[in-house]
C-alpha cells in the first residue's frame, strides 16, 4: 500500500512539473535567441564604427601626405619659371596672409635658381599696417640682394589698404580694369556701449594702474583728450604708409593729395593716377612682360590640422566680436 502511494506520488509530481518546465525552457530558448540578436546587432553596430573609422584615417592620411611638400608649394620645377607668392585674403598675424608666412614664400622664390622673375598675386582688402610694411620691407631686401630678378604685383578683385602698401615697392603694378584699387588711409575700429550697459541695469567695475591703461575703453565715455592723442598715432601711421608709396612709385604718381585721401579706384583710373602701370592678370604677366610664361607657386602651405585649428578659432573670435557689435584694432 504504501509503496504504490509513493510511486503515485511520483507520477503526480512529475506530471506536475511538466508544464512548467516546458515553460521554462521556452523563456530560456528565448532569452538565448534574443542575446544572439543583441548580439549580432552589437557586433554589427562595431563592424560599422570600425569601417568609418578605417575610412576617417584613409582620408586623414591622403590630406596629411598631400601637405608634405614642406610649405613649398611642391618640388620647384628645374626649368625656367616666373614664381608666384600669393596674397589672398586679409593681412593679419598668426595666418595663411602674415609676414612670415608670405616672406617665407618670398624667400624661397627668390633663393630658387631658376627663377625668372617673381610675381605678388594679390586679392586682399588689406589688413594690419604692420604685417604690410614687414612685407614691403622684405621685399626691398630680397631686390637688393637679387637684382636681376623684377618683382611684379598682380591683383585681381580687392587691391586696397594693406595690400597696396606691402606690393608698392614692386617693380611694376599690374590690375585689372575692375580692380579696386588704393584706399591709402588708416582706421581704427571701435564701438561705444556706455548707454546700452547702463539701460540693461549693468554696473561698470574697472579697476588699472596707469592713468590711460583704460584708454578708450568701449564701455565709458570717449575722453577728449584719447581721441586726439589717437588721432595723432593714425596720422602718424598715415604718414607712413604715403612715404612708402611715394618712395615705390615715384614719379608715376599724377594725382594730388586726393590719392591719400582713402578714396578707392577701379583698375583703369588706377593706372590713370599712377597707382597701377597697367592692365593684365597673372598669365598675361608671365607671358607677356616676364617671357616667362611656365608659373611656379611659392606659396606657402600650412598644414590641414593647422589650418583647421586656427580657422576655427578665427571663426569663434570673429563672431563674439560680431556679436558684441565691432572689431577694435588698426587697419
Amino acid at each position: 500500500m504504501s509503496i504504490w502511494n509513493r510511486e503515485s506520488s511520483k507520477e503526480a509530481t512529475s506530471q506536475g512539473n511538466s508544464p512548467m518546465q516546458e515553460r521554462w525552457e521556452r523563456q530560456v530558448l528565448q532569452d538565448i535567441a534574443l542575446e544572439g540578436i543583441k548580439e549580432r546587432r552589437r557586433a554589427r553596430r562595431w563592424g560599422i564604427f570600425f569601417k568609418l573609422a578605417f575610412l576617417a584615417y584613409l582620408l586623414l592620411l591622403v590630406v596629411l601626405v598631400r601637405d608634405w611638400d614642406f610649405g613649398l608649394g611642391g618640388d620647384p620645377a628645374p626649368s625656367a619659371h616666373t614664381a608666384v607668392v600669393r596674397v589672398d585674403g586679409a593681412i593679419a598675424p598668426g595666418g595663411d596672409n602674415s609676414a612670415q608666412n608670405i616672406i617665407r614664400g618670398l624667400q624661397n622664390a627668390f633663393d630658387h635658381e631658376s627663377t625668372r622673375a617673381v610675381v605678388l598675386h594679390i586679392n586682399s582688402p588689406g589688413g594690419s599696417p604692420v604685417q604690410s610694411a614687414q612685407i614691403n620691407d622684405e621685399v626691398q631686401r630680397l631686390k637688393a640682394m637679387h637684382p636681376d630678378i623684377p618683382v611684379y604685383a598682380v591683383a585681381d578683385d580687392m587691391f586696397t589698404s594693406g595690400a597696396y602698401y606691402l606690393a608698392v615697392s614692386a617693380d611694376e603694378i599690374y590690375v585689372s580694369p575692375a580692380t579696386l584699387i588704393g584706399s591709402i588711409g588708416v582706421l581704427f575700429n571701435g564701438f561705444g556701449a556706455e548707454e546700452a550697459i547702463q539701460r540693461l541695469g549693468i554696473e561698470r567695475r574697472l579697476y588699472t594702474a596707469g592713468e590711460n591703461k583704460a584708454f578708450l575703453d568701449p564701455f565709458s565715455s570717449a575722453d577728449p583728450d584719447d581721441v586726439a592723442w589717437l588721432q595723432d598715432l593714425l596720422d602718424d601711421i598715415h604718414q607712413q604708409f604715403i612715404s612708402a608709396v611715394r618712395d615705390g612709385r615715384g614719379d608715376r604718381l599724377n594725382g594730388d593729395d586726393s590719392l591719400f585721401s582713402g578714396l578707392v579706384w577701379n583698375g583703369e583710373q588706377g593706372v590713370e593716377l599712377g597707382l597701377a602701370d597697367g592692365l593684365g592678370n597673372l598669365n598675361y604677366v608671365a607671358r607677356e612682360v616676364v617671357g616667362v610664361d611656365e608659373l611656379r607657386d611659392f606659396t606657402p602651405r600650412r598644414s590641414f590640422l593647422d589650418q583647421f585649428g586656427s580657422r576655427l578659432g578665427a571663426s569663434v573670435s570673429n563672431a563674439v566680436l560680431d556679436a558684441l557689435g565691432g572689431r577694435q584694432g588698426l587697419q
